[in-house]
This record gives C-alpha cells, sequence and structure tokens, in this order.
C-alpha cells in the first residue's frame, strides 16, 4: 500500500532520469507536491509532464539548475523559498561520475561539487525551512563505493593526481559522513537524516566516464544492473515510510540499515568535512 504524502512538500534533485525520476513520480504517486531540479530545462519540462500524466496530480514543477555550480545551488534554494514554505522531504540525489578531472567556472573539481558541495550547500540553504516543517526528512543518496575510499584534506579535489573513479569513490564518502555529522546536529529538531546505496542500477550516470568506460559499464549493467524504480526504493522507503519516521543518523541499503565503511564513524573526521565545506561554500552560518 502506498504512503499518503498529501499535503506533503517534496524536492528531488537530479530527478530528470534514473532513480531521481522514479523517486519524484513514486511521490507524487502518493499525493505529494513534487519540486524536481534539474540542469536541462526542455527535459525538466518533459518530466514534469510526464509525472503529472502518469500519477494525475498537477503539483509538480521544476526548477532548472546546474548543480555543480554554487551560484546556482544558491538560486534554486531561493527561488523554492520564495514559491513553498515548508519543506517536508528533501532527497539529494543529483550526482555523476567523470572520467577526467574537470573544474567548474568556480574552480571546484565538479566531482566533489556537484557530488558532495551542492548537497551541503542546497540542505543547508534549506534547513531553516526543514525545521519549521518538522517532522521533515533529509535523503541522502550515495554509494556502496565510499568503502575503501578516504578523505584527504590536503588534497580532497585530487589537484595532486589519482583522479580516476576514486574521485566517485570519494564524493560518496562525503555523503555519508555529511550525513552523519547533519543528523549529530539536528537531534531534537524533528528533522531526520538518512543516507543510502541504491544499489547498482542502469541509469545514465556513467554517461560522463568517456566512451569505452561508459560502454564497458553499462553493457555489464544490463546483465546485472536493477531498473530506475527497483533502485529507487530505498529512497522512496525513506521519504515516505512510517516506519522510518523517528529514525536518523543510519546507512541504508535494500530498505534495511546497514554498517558503512568503518571509517566514516569518526567524528573528528565528520567535523572537519563540515568546516572544510563551510569554508570552500563560504557559507557564513550554517542553520545548526
Amino acid at each position: 500500500m502506498k504512503n499518503n504524502m498529501n499535503g506533503k512538500i517534496c524536492l528531488v534533485t537530479g530527478a530528470t532520469n534514473g532513480i531521481g525520476k522514479a523517486t519524484a513520480q513514486a511521490l507524487a504517486d502518493m499525493g505529494a507536491t513534487v519540486v524536481i531540479v534539474g540542469r536541462n530545462a526542455d527535459k525538466c519540462a518533459a518530466v514534469v509532464n510526464e509525472i503529472k500524466q502518469q500519477s494525475g496530480n498537477q503539483a509538480v514543477e521544476a526548477i532548472i539548475a546546474d548543480l555543480s555550480i554554487m551560484a546556482e545551488v544558491r538560486k534554486a534554494a531561493d527561488q523554492f523559498k520564495a514559491k513553498y514554505p515548508k519543506l517536508h522531504v528533501l532527497v539529494n540525489n543529483a550526482g555523476a561520475a567523470f572520467g577526467k578531472r574537470e573544474v567548474t567556472s568556480e574552480g571546484f573539481e565538479k566531482t566533489f561539487a556537484l557530488n558532495h558541495l551542492n548537497y551541503f550547500l542546497l540542505t543547508n540553504l534549506l534547513l531553516d525551512t526543514l525545521k519549521a516543517s518538522a517532522p521533515a526528512r533529509i535523503v541522502n543518496v550515495s554509494s556502496d563505493a565510499h568503502k575503501g575510499a578516504t578523505l584527504d584534506f590536503d588534497d580532497l579535489q585530487f589537484e595532486k593526481g589519482g583522479f580516476g573513479f576514486n574521485a566517485y569513490g570519494r564524493s560518496k564518502f562525503a555523503n555519508v559522513v555529511f550525513s552523519y555529522e547533519l543528523a549529530r546536529r539536528l537531534v531534537g529538531t524533528g528533522v531526520t537524516v538518512n543516507v543510502l546505496h541504491p544499489g547498482l542500477v542502469r541509469t545514465g550516470f556513467a554517461s560522463n566516464m568517456g566512451a569505452i568506460p561508459s560502454a564497458a559499464i553499462n553493457f555489464a549493467l544490463r546483465f546485472v544492473g536493477l531498473t530506475p524504480e527497483q533502485g529507487a526504493q530505498t529512497s522512496i522507503y525513506l521519504a515516505s515510510s512510517p516506519d522510518v519516521e523517528n529514525v536518523t543518523g543510519k546507512y541504508w541499503v535494500k530498505c534495511k540499515a546497514s554498517p558503512s565503511d568503518n571509517a566514516t564513524y569518526n567524528e573528528s573526521t565528520w567535523a572537519q568535512l563540515w568546516e572544510v565545506s563551510a569554508k570552500l561554500v563560504a557559507l557564513k552560518e550554517t542553520a545548526v
């Protein structure tokens, strides 16, 4: 039975395809007001129309933003807050893997900017709204690729080399660490924070890895990958299920709390990543 999300306002990033789109569709099916974030206006419009048609729910709209650019993250947050006084569910889902090191116009390594700094900044900018909407939920999509990764605070953005898939693993490690620190800071506010591994999903996430790696990954996923709808189940569960209404600070796989990498439980790492991230995005004051 679908959970009733009538009256709930949900924001889902990276929702023009893959598990983000499937998550947005499911929340709209449950009656929620759903705002998706994507960087391509035409794609966003098509997805909004598709979700409306399939759900019969007209309370679906899009915000256009390239979330690898922090100025656009700020604009997206401002645009949301200008229209909506409440936010009951934030699903940080936007992310990608890149085959070579790229630097954004703001000087950040693109994987780190999109996969971590975006989560950190957007969430902080919306925290006051989330707390005013409590009970509210933050759902961060990470990956088991975080296991074995490290945070080298002397070279977080691979300026000294060693890029490759290491950058993706590091950004997903950062998602887990950020989630744990945020959950700690939000205890008692009525806002929960959980982080998840969606599984190996047949999506376009590897499309930026270069022609040969992308083809190889996509070929393999044809045989072992989950559908986006299957991969979205944990995100949907954490966003909507009454079973986890008061559960916070957990890592989830297949809708079950699971241990993350041992290194992610180091609380000094939590604090250091928070401090460094706030400095990088020039967040003068955090809402927690």
